[in-house]
């Protein structure tokens, strides 16, 4: 009999609500629409913003900077994916951009959450929304994403702890006032996966905009028994309350369920068992996760004078998670047995997020000031349970009968976190080329955390505050508008936080942060019209903070170093290449390379425009072998894949779109969370998409 523990409830009737919601904004929507960005013909750009590639504008503003900065002054490597390039590659989660941004790879995290490798420092905790943490584990969707940036590089001043490698901010899509336009997309592919989105906004008045942002989608791979369905609705309001003040007010729901999987096992040899790869080590019924998410947002933004403005933002958000599933933890190929393990593990979690900041500019003689200063506070209660199951041996012939049940008790912990924070950052023009970037962050972040034994009763309480205060130091040297060069030096820290308190355990008494410096020096040069390119040398430290199974704290020192590439350009007026590259190498206290970190990755990608309606694509990536995740045994072979695409503009209200992922149908394994939890790589599979407005 299977039995599993499930002490959090599901929202059915909101989720009804929701789902009818979705159908009715797809009936009543009697505009126009274009593309998945969301913007229509008669958007208004201002262009300094953009730069113009071909027939496309993509961003070069990062608004995870808390004011929107060019590229090309942020003494950093960055990357931005905008919602039309998510659309045209047939991006579908932020796995797949990770793909193709250097210096970053992806982690299995478990098959049940984005989880992403920057530079070598695996994190869960340095995702936001809008500038905003949001380090809840899930699979985050981008229907309603403007644009995904990617920073490397530890970045606590900004975003407080964490950082560590750097972070990835998604920009929400919001009202716009003045404008009509609706937007949809539908796409399914050759797994039987299949999704559906809109994109609505409205002018309620001159001063009011209302935008809606949806989906629904079913969720198939090329793995047996993956199965599972999502939806999201995404409402925005903006109100131009003057001149100079601005409210955006958004709610977000977001609820899925889809099945995990955790690999195969590797062999004698170390990498994973080719004849294995269409075998899945798991229970059927059992490895899945569901999530459910509800999420306020509001942002105040006012213009003092010409020189100083101030932003306001408050979050709110209510997750539900529960995850469960059973793995290989050890396979013997003499008798092809396979050692299952599993566990169920819930998370109940509040937190409440307010932010403000003012932004002013002044000068002190011939000296240009920009000074940034802000206070955040942050609370969240996190309640987890853990239950685990008996480990059982089971041959592969017993794998599809296999059925398991989670009847021990693991953890049941209930934690309160509250975090306050101070910054304070000044870009000093010394002179017309030369800028100087000075910044502190303060931190307190004050945790209790409740141990409570099967039956609910309190067993022991757990404390601490960490106090931290990191620095950060840049140069930005312009010989000329189009070019910059740069250094900087950061620090940055990671105490535990979210799911991980579930693991505090009675004989631990230190909880004590990881922390990581950073320095870089860059070049970024927009070298001919058309044209960028960007080069960076880094290197990180790293002390990850462990048990040294004394109740005491034992930190792991590992330095990381490394260069990055990324190329932009217009060759033809036809055809335009986006490719980057990074290599690392690293060491850590026992003189090994670490985990997750491979030498060398490459990825690119070509459009070109073959008639006024007919336009192609063809990308390829490049990984070298590294390690699984935690320095465990085995390997993650080298990969190259490749991916291509067709769009088609049948008009200028509909395109048709063929996107090909792993087009030589190669078998490869992307990332491995354990010796013998080796991800299988997707074999060659087609995404057929609409994509249009009416």
């Amino acid at each position: 009999m299977k039995t599993t523990t499930r002490s959090f409830t599901r929202s059915a009737s909101l989720k009804s609500l929701t789902l009818a919601g979705f159908y009715l904004s797809l009936a009543l929507s009697p505009a126009m629409a274009q593309s998945a960005a969301g913007q229509g013909d008669e958007a208004v750009y201002n262009l300094e913003d953009f730069v113009v590639v071909a027939d496309s504008l993509y961003m070069d503003q990062v608004n995870a900077l808390k004011t929107p900065t060019p590229i090309i002054d942020v003494p950093q490597s960055l990357s931005i994916t905008t919602a039309e390039d998510i659309s045209l590659r047939g991006f579908e989660s932020i796995g797949d951009i990770v793909d193709y941004t250097p210096g970053v790879s992806n982690n299995q995290g478990e098959g049940h959450r984005d989880a992403v490798v920057f530079r070598g420092a695996l994190t869960t905790a340095d995702f936001f929304i809008d500038g905003v943490r949001d380090d809840v584990q899930y699979y985050r969707p981008l229907y309603n994403v403007e644009q995904v940036e990617i920073l490397r590089g530890p970045n606590a001043l900004l975003f407080g702890r964490g950082g560590s490698g750097g972070i990835l901010n998604r920009v929400t899509k919001k009202a716009t006032i003045g404008e009509d336009f609706n937007a949809y997309s539908i796409f399914a592919n050759t797994f039987g996966a299949a999704e559906a989105q809109i994109d609505k906004n409205f002018a309620v008045s001159k001063d009011v905009a209302f935008r809606l942002n949806a989906y629904l989608d079913t969720f198939e791979n090329h793995r047996d028994f993956s199965d599972g369905d999502g939806m999201g609705l995404n409402p925005t309001l903006k109100y131009q309350l003057s001149e100079e003040t601005s409210l955006d007010l958004s709610y977000e729901y977001v609820d899925y369920d889809r099945s995990i999987d955790r690999g195969i096992p590797t062999g004698a040899d170390g990498e994973p068992i080719d004849a294995l790869k269409d075998t899945v080590f798991g229970d059927q019924d059992l490895n899945k996760s569901e999530f459910e998410a509800s999420i306020f947002r509001v942002l105040l933004q006012h213009r003092f004078s010409d020189t100083l403005k101030g932003n306001f933002t408050a979050s709110y958000g209510d997750y539900d998670k529960l995850y469960q599933n059973f793995y290989a933890s050890n396979y013997v190929e003499s008798t092809e047995t396979a050692t299952l393990s599993g566990y169920a593990d819930g998370t109940k979690r509040t937190t409440t997020t307010l932010t403000g900041s003012l932004v002013g500019e002044f000068a002190t003689g011939e000296v240009d000031h920009t000074v940034l200063a802000g206070v955040e506070s942050i609370h969240t209660a996190n309640d987890n349970f853990r239950t685990k199951a008996n480990n059982s041996d089971v041959t592969l012939d017993e794998l599809a009968s296999f059925s398991g049940s989670f009847t021990n008790f693991g953890d049941l912990t209930e934690a309160e976190v509250d975090v306050v924070s101070l910054f304070i950052q000044d870009e000093i023009g010394l002179t017309d080329s030369l800028d100087l970037v000075l910044g502190l962050r303060y931190d307190r972040i004050d945790f209790a955390v409740d141990i409570l034994d099967e039956k609910g009763d309190l067993t022991a309480k757990r404390s601490q505050v960490d106090e931290k205060i990191t620095p950060r130091l840049g140069f930005v040297y312009k010989p000329e508008e189009n070019v910059s060069l740069y250094a900087s030096y950061s620090e940055s820290f990671l105490p535990k936080s979210g799911g991980q308190y579930a693991s505090v355990k009675d004989a631990l008494d230190h909880v004590d942060p990881d922390e990581f410096t950073n320095l870089e020096a860059g070049v970024k040069w927009d070298f001919a019209q058309g044209y960028s390119v960007t080069t960076a040398v880094f290197q990180i430290d790293q002390k990850y903070a462990g048990d040294n199974g004394s109740g005491g704290t034992q930190f792991v020192d590992a330095e990381i170093g490394g260069f990055e590439a990324q190329f932009l350009g217009q060759v033809t007026d036809q055809w335009t290449v986006s490719a980057g590259y990074s290599y690392m190498d690293g060491e850590d206290t026992d003189g090994d390379r670490p985990a997750e970190l491979p030498s060398n990755m490459f990825s690119v990608w070509n459009n070109y425009q073959l008639t006024e309606h007919l336009g192609l694509g063809l990308g390829a990536i490049y990984q070298d072998e590294s390690t699984p995740k935690g320095g465990a045994d085995g390997i993650v072979p080298s990969f190259v894949r490749f991916d291509a695409a067709a769009y088609y503009q049948l008009n200028e209200n509909l395109r048709l779109q063929l996107n090909i992922e792993n087009l030589l149908d190669e078998v490869y394994y992307p990332h491995a969370y354990g010796t013998h939890q080796a991800t299988v790589g997707a074999p060659i599979n087609a995404r057929f998409a609409i994509v249009g407005r009416f």
